[in-house]
Formats: C-alpha cells, sequence, structure tokens
C-alpha cells in the first residue's frame, strides 16, 4: 500500500454522502425530518442521545481536519465540525428553544431544507472524491 490516508478526503465524502440521501429520503418522505424533530422535543433521552452524538461527530469531523488555508475542503469541514458542536451545544442545553425553531422552519420550507441538504452533500463529495486520485 503506497498510499496515505486522507482524513479530509473521507470525512467529506462520507459527510456528504449522509447529507445527500438524508435530503433524498426527506424529498420522497416530506413530514420525516418534522416528525423526528417532534419526537427529539418530547423525549429528554433522545435529547441528550442526539445531543452527545452529534457532539461526538462534530468533535471528530473538527480534530481530524487541520486548518491549511490553502486548503478549501479542510477549512470548510472544520468549520462544519465547530458548527457541528455548537449544534449540539445548543440541543443539550436549549432543546425546547431550538426545536421550536426548527418546526416552524420545516413548516413552510421543508423541500428547500431537504433540497439544499442534498446540494451540501453532492458540493462536499465532489471534490472529496477528486481528491483520491
Amino acid at each position: 500500500m503506497t498510499g496515505t490516508f486522507d482524513a479530509t478526503a473521507w470525512t467529506g465524502l462520507l459527510l456528504g454522502a449522509t447529507a445527500l440521501f438524508a435530503g433524498i429520503g426527506a424529498l420522497r418522505k416530506p413530514g420525516a425530518w418534522r416528525t423526528m424533530i417532534e419526537e427529539v422535543e418530547r423525549s429528554p433521552a433522545l435529547q441528550f442521545v442526539c445531543g452527545m452524538l452529534e457532539l461526538l461527530i462534530g468533535a471528530l469531523v473538527y480534530l481530524s481536519n487541520p486548518w491549511i488555508p490553502s486548503d478549501l475542503l479542510s477549512c470548510t469541514l472544520k468549520a462544519l465540525g465547530g458548527l457541528m458542536m455548537f449544534e449540539a451545544l445548543a440541543i443539550l442545553g436549549f432543546c425546547d428553544i431550538y426545536t421550536q425553531f426548527w418546526l416552524r422552519t420545516l413548516a413552510h420550507m421543508h423541500r428547500g431544507w431537504a433540497a439544499s441538504t442534498a446540494l451540501l452533500g453532492i458540493v462536499l463529495m465532489v471534490p472529496s472524491l477528486m481528491r483520491f486520485q
């Protein structure tokens, strides 16, 4: 094996694929995201699990990508990891307020959020796949 492990490429590919297919799933089942957020809002245990899981994933994304100003993908992923950690803390501390924001937003912008999520997935996947060559 002559190549080296590119954490940025793998992180971008996995996050991109997750976002792409989450967006496709939300477009296929329009009420799914709203139902998930309502379930999280009702369950303190689910709030804690979701917050901790996002904190863990965000920390892994943040820590596995170095800040190299000339590497736009690495900087983007580091910023996304930081935003994920911030969102996780918001879920852990202010879930009741935070979920109400998303429930109001999803009521009239569901297709827009789903399409934006799928597009973000493609935007992350393309440069990540190009790094493998």
